[in-house]
């Protein structure tokens, strides 16, 4: 039977790209790639210094691919507009 704890060390110690640095990471296009993920007013709060947001308002985060936030809207449709002024890739979230 094989231990899949050590399966998974041992594929995340073969696996470059947990050690890219964030250089190496846009060269990649990381940069370029972004996903939109529903959040709470209330989490926004704790992410975000000096702002405050409705904490039982339903917010819409842009994130890039390397988890820094871009841009909080309380619309889908202002989310829309704005990545279309951009040159960046939305990926879904599973």
């Amino acid at each position: 039977m094989m231990d899949k704890r050590n399966s998974d060390a041992a594929m995340d110690a073969a696996n470059p790209l947990k050690d890219l640095t964030r250089a190496q990471f846009a060269a990649l296009g990381g940069d370029a790639v972004a996903y939109v993920k529903p959040v709470s007013g209330l989490l926004l709060s704790g992410l975000i210094d000096n702002a405050e947001f409705d904490g039982a308002t339903l917010y819409q985060l842009v994130m890039s691919a390397d988890g820094t936030p871009l841009m909080v809207a309380d619309t889908t449709e202002a989310v829309a507009e704005w990545l279309g002024d951009q040159n960046i890739g939305v990926a879904t979230l599973h």
